[in-house]
C-alpha cells in the first residue's frame, strides 16, 4: 500500500496480518459461532468462500443482524454446514426461517451489542468488511456500525475483509488494524438495495405523517416505500434533523432539499445520525467521507433515553397487522415470524419521552391487494406485540389518522375503525360489538362514505386568531360532548328551541355520524391535533323533495362576534352548491337578533315568515339581494 503511515508499528501489524483467506479460516473451527457484518456491510467474498471450507465450518452458528443477499447460509443447500441465527428476519432469510432452516432472535436492537459484551451472546469468529486503514492505523466500519463494532471487541478472531469501496465515514466508527486478527485485502462493490416504486396509498400515508411533523422535529425513519413517502413530503419543511437506526436513498433526497439542517437536535447536534444505511451507489457515495453523517452502535444511538433527548423527536415505524384496542404487530403473521423487532420498541419509547415528541405506527388499511384489513378486532394466533397498547401513541393509514394514547377502549376502537379501509368498517364495527368494546347500538357512516379530507382550511378571525376548519367526524363524539358543555343556556336554547340539558352518546351520534353527501359539518377548532378544541359548529342536513338543506351553526360564548358564523355560513353555502344543492332553509328563533343577522347580511334574498316566535327562513343560491335588516 502506497501511503505513509505515522505510526510504524501500526504498519507493521497491518502488513503481518494480510494473509490469504485459507490461512484466515484455519482459525474456524466445528461448532464455532460466527458473527458476519450485515446489511450492505456483509463481506460478499469472504461469505462465498466459507463453503470451500467445510470442514472448518460444519456445525458452525451464524449470527447477523439482517441478510439482505442469499448466502451459503440462507439458500438451504449447506444445512449440515451452517444454521443462521439472525436479529432481523431480511428478505433473504425470510424463507429460510419460515421453513425451520434457521433461528430468529427477537429483542431489541439496541440490547444485542450489550448482550455480546456481557457473553449472553458468546462469538468465537467475526467476518467484517472495513475500509482500508488512514496513516493512524485506523479501518472504518463504513456504512454499518451498529452491532459490529461490539462484535470485533468480542469475537475470539477477527477475519476483516478491506475494501476499498467501502465509504469511509465518521462517529463511533473507527477500529484500529490491531483489533483486526487476519486481514484479506478484496475490492468489490457493496451490495445496493432498492425499494421499487412508490404507490397511491404509500403517497397518501406519507402525506398524514408529513402533517404530524412539524418544522425544527427530529426524524426517525426507515427503510421501504413508506418511510420514502413520508420524506418526499417533507420537502417543504425547515430545520428538519435525523435521528435514526437506519436510513435509504429517500434521506438522501431530503438532505439534497435543504431540509435537512439539524439545528434543533438536541442529540449530537448539526449531525445526521445511524447505525447503519442500505441503499445506492449514490447513497455511500454521499456518506463517504461527509462529516454530517455519524454512525453509532445501537446501545448508543438506539437507547431510548438518548433518544429521548431530541425535542419533538417523531418516530415513524411499520406494522403488519393493528388490533382495534391498540396492540400492534411487526415481526410476524400470525406465528409465522416475517421481519423482527428491530428498533421499533426503542424509537417508539424514545419518542414517547421526548418533549412533543410523535411515535407513529403506520401501515395500508389492507394486504393481499385488498382482500384482507390489516385492522383487526384481535389479533391473529401467534402474533407478537412488538409495541404495546400502552406504548402506541399515533396509528396512520391511506384513511387518516388515529391517535390512542391515553383513550379507552371504545375510543381506540372507534377511532381505528375510522382509518380501516370502507369495506372492512361494518364488520370490525360488529366484531367490536361481540367483543362489548363499543356501544351496541354505534352507528357507521353509510357503505361507501369516504371522508372528505380536502375540505380543510384556516380562518383568520377578527380579532386576529387563526381557527382551523374541517369537517367532522364520527370520533369527534367526546369533542362534540365537550364543546356542548362549553355553551351557555342560551345558547343552548336558540340552538335546540329549548331547554336541553345533557346530550349523551344516543343524542351525540346523530350530530357526528355523516354521509358528507346529504348530512354534513364543519367543526372550527383551535390548536393542534389531536389537542384541539371545537369552537364552532356549523351542518346541514337535505331534505330530498325540496333539494334545500336545512342548515345551522353555533359557537362558543367566547368565540361569539368574530365573524365566525358568516365565514361557517359562507362556506357551508360553498360546499351545498358544489353537491348541486339549490339552497338552504333554517328555523331562528325571534329573539335570536345575531343569528337573523348573519342569514340577512349573507347576499341571498332571504325569504322569511314568523310564527309561535320563531322565523322560518327560506333561501335559494341563484338569488342575490341588498341587505335588509327588517325582520
Amino acid at each position: 500500500m502506497d501511503m505513509k503511515w505515522n505510526i510504524p508499528r501500526l504498519k507493521e501489524i497491518y502488513e503481518t496480518r494480510i494473509t490469504s483467506v485459507e490461512e484466515a479460516f484455519k482459525h474456524v473451527r466445528p461448532g464455532n459461532k460466527v458473527f458476519i457484518g450485515s446489511a450492505a456491510s456483509a463481506p460478499q467474498y469472504l461469505v462465498s468462500r466459507m463453503v470451500d471450507f467445510p470442514l472448518n465450518f460444519a456445525d458452525t452458528e451464524i449470527l447477523q443482524m439482517v441478510s439482505i443477499e442469499e448466502t451459503p447460509y440462507t439458500d438451504g443447500l449447506h444445512r449440515d454446514m451452517f444454521r443462521l441465527n439472525t436479529f432481523f428476519i431480511g428478505r433473504a432469510a425470510r424463507e429460510t426461517v419460515a421453513r425451520g432452516h434457521a433461528d430468529y432472535t427477537p429483542v431489541f436492537m439496541s440490547e444485542i451489542p450489550r448482550l455480546m459484551h456481557t457473553g449472553s451472546i458468546p462469538l468465537d469468529i467475526a467476518l467484517v468488511q472495513v475500509t482500508p486503514p488512514d496513516a493512524y492505523g485506523n479501518c472504518s466500519l463504513g456504512v454499518s456500525v451498529e452491532t459490529t463494532l461490539e462484535a470485533i471487541k468480542q469475537a475470539a478472531f477477527v477475519i476483516a475483509q478491506v475494501n476499498s469501496h467501502m465509504p469511509r465515514t465518521f462517529g463511533n466508527s473507527l477500529v484500529s488494524v490491531s483489533e483486526l486478527d487476519a486481514i484479506i485485502i478484496h475490492d468489490e462493490s457493496l451490495i445496493e438495495f432498492s425499494e421499487g416504486d412508490s404507490d397511491d396509498v404509500a403517497e397518501r400515508i406519507g402525506f398524514y405523517i408529513s402533517r404530524l411533523i412539524p418544522n425544527g422535529s427530529t426524524i426517525q425513519a426507515g427503510i421501504g416505500s413508506i418511510p420514502n413517502a413520508v420524506l418526499r413530503h417533507l420537502k417543504d419543511k425547515r430545520n428538519l434533523g435525523i435521528h435514526t437506526e437506519m436510513f435509504s436513498d429517500g434521506l438522501i433526497e431530503l438532505y439534497e432539499s435543504g431540509a435537512i439542517t439539524n439545528h434543533y437536535k438536541k442529540f449530537h447536534p448539526g449531525k445526521i445520525t445511524a447505525a447503519f444505511c442500505l441503499g445506492s451507489k449514490k447513497l455511500y457515495d454521499m456518506v463517504n467521507n461527509n462529516p454530517i453523517f455519524e454512525f453509532y452502535p445501537t446501545d448508543y444511538l438506539s437507547d431510548p433515553r438518548n433518544i429521548s433527548l431530541n425535542e419533538n423527536m417523531c418516530a415513524i415505524n411499520a406494522a403488519l397487522e393493528v388490533d382495534v384496542t391498540g396492540q400492534v404487530c411487526a415481526d410476524s403473521i400470525g406465528s409465522q415470524f416475517f421481519s423482527g423487532i428491530g428498533g421499533q420498541a426503542d424509537f417508539i419509547r424514545g419518542a414517547s419521552l421526548a418533549k412533543n415528541g410523535r411515535p407513529i405506527i403506520a401501515l395500508p388499511s389492507t394486504a393481499k391487494n385488498g382482500e384482507v384489513s390489516r385492522i383487526v378486532p384481535i389479533l391473529k394466533t401467534g402474533a407478537g406485540v412488538v409495541t404495546t397498547r400502552g406504548d402506541v401513541h399515533y396509528v396512520v393509514t391511506e384513511y387518516g389518522i388515529a391517535y390512542l394514547h391515553g383513550k379507552n377502549i371504545r375510543d381506540r376502537v372507534m377511532a381505528l375503525i375510522n382509518i380501516a379501509h370502507p369495506r372492512f368498517r361494518k364488520w370490525l364495527m360488529e366484531e367490536a360489538k361481540k367483543l362489548n368494546y363499543i356501544y351496541q347500538d354505534q352507528a357507521l357512516p353509510r357503505d361507501g362514505t369516504i371522508y372528505p379530507e380536502h375540505y380543510r382550511w384556516d380562518y383568520t378571525s377578527s380579532k386576529g386568531t387563526e381557527i382551523h376548519f374541517r369537517p367532522i367526524r364520527m370520533v369527534d363524539e367526546e369533542k362534540l360532548r365537550r364543546f356542548f358543555y362549553g355553551l351557555r343556556e342560551e345558547d343552548v336554547y336558540y340552538r335546540f328551541m329549548g331547554f336541553v340539558r345533557t346530550l349523551n352518546h344516543s343524542a351525540a351520534q346523530p350530530l357526528v355520524v355523516m354521509d358528507y353527501e346529504e348530512k354534513f359539518a364543519l367543526v372550527g377548532y383551535t390548536g393542534e391535533e389531536p389537542d384541539d378544541e371545537i369552537i364552532a359548529v356549523g351542518r346541514w342536513f337535505l331534505d330530498r323533495p325540496t333539494n334545500r338543506a336545512e342548515v345551522a351553526f353555533t359557537i362558543l360564548p367566547d368565540w361569539q362576534g368574530q365573524g365566525i358564523g358568516t365565514h361557517l355560513l359562507d362556506k357551508l353555502v360553498e360546499l351545498a352548491r358544489e353537491k348541486g344543492i339549490r339552497g338552504f332553509t333554517a328555523e331562528v328563533l325571534a329573539e335570536n337578533r345575531k343569528m337573523l343577522n348573519v342569514f340577512y347580511r349573507s347576499g341571498f334574498s332571504v325569504k322569511s315568515t314568523l310564527e309561535y316566535g320563531v322565523y322560518s327562513l327560506k333561501f335559494d343560491f341563484h338569488t342575490k339581494s341588498e341587505f335588509n335588516s327588517g325582520y
